[in-house]
């Protein structure tokens, strides 16, 4: 496949990152490489969207922290971006609501029209100027159709402006995201799609009944799809089989291929918080040291509260 008949990827991940660990850029990484091994998918970005306070998870630290760490722990990264709208919401959201969001997002900003995953789009994926200044790539005879790079490039000018860029440690704010942001590009040809980028345990937890609205998962599973990485020796396999859900769109579901030895398929928020509690060593196993290092300057997770 050439690269603009593939399909165009961001992952986006949501969860408490109470504290982010070397598990969760790992997810990320070993998904990228994945999905680039298939053969079919681009991975152009990658989004860690905290939840919001509200969420009411024992031992939440405020978001200001959270989101803090989580810039901290991508500040080396030039294609994980960290997004703070989740968090600056009125209240807690459901994580379909936050694909939704980008997805609506995604649209407006980079003028790429979004096919859902079970629904490939069947016509070349071409974004609509939205005003009447003469579109970029519009020829196709004379100007090359955008590569991958510049896709991503493009993109992050105006998409960072709104909730990708590095803020300052000290405030997060972002532009409006109804702020006029000019010419949209336009994209020949290329399929974008967001897909939820998870662990194991939150496809686990699809099948905990009453925890999940149907309606949500098949959203999240039907219209965006998910990749799933592994933790534990998990056996995915068995954990689809256990929701209808899950099996009714289970050529939705990625289970990425890792090494069930690799030390980071432990690794967890929960068991980093006990290291720093109990002064453990091994914390350094777990979080990366910007990470450690603002943990300890803010004294964060020296008690069981929090």
């Amino acid at each position: 496949m050439t690269e603009n008949t593939k399909t165009h990827v961001i992952l986006l991940s949501c969860g408490s990152f109470n504290p982010i660990t070397k598990g969760h850029i790992h997810m990320f990484e070993k998904a990228r490489e994945h999905l680039h091994k298939t053969g079919r998918f681009i991975v152009i970005g990658g989004i860690i969207s905290p939840v919001h306070d509200s969420y009411g998870k024992p031992g939440l630290v405020p978001s200001r922290h959270r989101l803090t760490m989580c810039q901290l722990a991508v500040q080396s990264s030039d294609w994980i971006r960290v997004d703070p709208w989740e968090c600056y919401q009125g209240t807690w959201q459901t994580t379909c609501s936050v694909l939704e969001h980008h997805r609506d997002l995604m649209k407006r900003v980079t003028g790429c029209i979004l096919s859902n995953v079970n629904t490939p789009s069947t016509t070349p994926v071409i974004g609509q100027p939205q005003n009447q200044t003469s579109a970029i790539y519009q020829n196709r005879n004379t100007v090359s159709k955008p590569t991958v790079v510049k896709l991503w490039g493009k993109m992050s000018e105006s998409f960072g402006k709104i909730c990708c860029a590095r803020p300052n440690m000290d405030r997060f704010t972002f532009v409006d995201e109804n702020a006029n942001l000019g010419t949209a590009m336009r994209y020949e040809e290329i399929e974008l799609r967001i897909l939820l980028l998870c662990g194991s345990d939150l496809l686990e937890s699809f099948c905990i009944p009453g925890l999940w609205k149907e309606s949500d998962m098949e959203v999240i599973v039907g219209d965006f799809g998910i990749v799933v990485v592994p933790r534990d020796g998990t056996d995915t396999e068995r954990t689809m089989n256990h929701s209808s859900v899950l099996r009714k769109h289970k050529d939705n579901i990625i289970v990425v291929k890792d090494d069930i030895n690799n030390p980071m398929a432990i690794v967890s928020s929960t068991k980093s918080r006990l290291a720093l509690q109990h002064g453990d060593g091994h914390v350094v196993d777990y979080l990366c040291q910007p990470v450690i290092d603002y943990v300890l300057q803010s004294q964060l997770y020296i008690n069981a509260s929090g």
